[in-house]
């Protein structure tokens, strides 16, 4: 059988460089018999640079073609200027749209040796597991009509329109029950059904598919503004959360604030299965490029780590891996390795990106 295939686009800013440490774990899962076929490409502003392009359509080719993508962080401020289109969102907004990546899976996870990082008190977040499963291809980012235009007295009017489709949000919908059936077996469905008509067709479309696929899963409903004040209330009730793309935005990464640091946070983005039964996939952190710190050696790879855990886990079933992995990124962690992010009040000595990278593999290793 053909090595798994990986394509990586470490992006901007900080990207290169949480990737680079990934790309470490990557090539020693290969020296244990486990080898993965890795090429690189451009997204975002570095691709701009080149190609005039935040994604050229070379690159996206080879994202269809393979198992999974691997993508570190796009944008800066070198970019303000360029028009919307072909700013380095533009290239993350096109690969997901293009791939068709409807599932966005957003865990907020918190490791115990940083429960006294959050912001909330130690006892509400220590524990603390859940999963936000974010519908990402459609919505109001997607929408038409849209734009900038004026209207009949010369002033200028800015329009977004929130859309979905019955299909759209059924299989969003199945993603979520599916993980919710790994997990707690538990799923709250969280949009704005009391004043938006899409937030009513939402709620009846998720509850179709829990009264006639799976009705062993428990759910539950919740508006999204209340589900953001529970959020950093009471975190722990929830298992999974399933929403749309702008309501998936706003709370995950609400949630990701829980844990302490936005540098811990991975993500997927999945699709439709291809011909080899993986689904389409892209593997991302939460965090952006941090254009202030990049270059310096204090970007906190982990959440790009992890994001390549949950590509052993969904792509490339490597369960047992994937929690090694993880594992070794607790321990690492419980054993008090701090990047700048995570230094806290009690101040000391951080470490840099790549001697966070060391101590995983060496965890991973032992």
């Amino acid at each position: 059988m053909a090595n798994p295939s990986l394509l990586i686009l470490a992006g901007d800013g900080i990207g290169p460089e949480v990737m680079a440490e990934v790309r470490k774990i990557i090539d020693w899962f290969g020296t244990k018999g486990t080898p993965f076929d890795v090429e690189e490409g451009l997204i975002g502003g570095c691709s701009y640079d080149v190609h005039g392009v935040p994604l050229s359509d070379a690159t996206l080719e080879r994202a269809q073609a393979v198992d999974a993508v691997l993508l570190g962080a796009v944008g800066g401020p070198k970019y303000d200027g360029v028009e919307y289109a072909l700013r380095p969102e533009a290239g993350l907004l096109r690969i997901r749209k293009e791939m068709d990546l409807y599932a966005n899976l957003r865990p907020a996870q918190c490791f115990e040796a940083l429960a006294d990082f959050s912001s909330l008190k130690h006892e509400i977040v220590s524990g603390l597991d859940i999963m936000i499963v974010r519908e990402l291809t459609s919505g109001i980012y997607f929408g038409e009509p849209r734009g900038i235009q004026t209207d009949n007295e010369g002033g200028r009017v800015g329009i977004n329109t929130q859309r979905y489709t019955t299909n759209e949000i059924r299989r969003v919908a199945r993603s979520a029950f599916e993980m919710a059936r790994r997990r707690g077996n538990r799923v709250c469905s969280m949009e704005k059904a009391n004043v938006m008509e899409s937030g009513v067709l939402w709620r009846e479309e998720v509850t179709w598919i829990h009264q006639n696929e799976y009705p062993d899963v428990a759910l539950s409903h919740m508006y999204a503004d209340n589900g953001a004040m529970q959020l950093v209330r009471n975190p722990k009730q929830f298992d999974v959360i399933v929403t749309d793309n702008l309501f998936g935005d706003l709370l995950s990464d609400a949630a990701a604030m829980l844990t302490g640091s936005l540098g811990m946070l991975p993500s997927a983005s999945l699709g439709a299965p291809m011909e080899n039964g993986r689904p389409k996939a892209l593997y991302e952190p939460v965090h952006g490029s941090a254009p202030d710190i990049a270059g310096q050696g204090k970007a906190n790879p982990i959440a790009c780590i992890l994001s390549f855990a949950m590509a052993l886990r969904y792509s490339f079933d490597m369960g047992e891996a994937a929690t090694k992995l993880e594992r070794a990124v607790e321990t690492v962690l419980a054993d008090g390795h701090r990047t700048a992010d995570l230094m806290g009040e009690a101040g000391g000595t951080p470490i840099s990106t790549s001697e966070m990278g060391d101590a995983i593999l060496k965890a991973l290793a032992a």
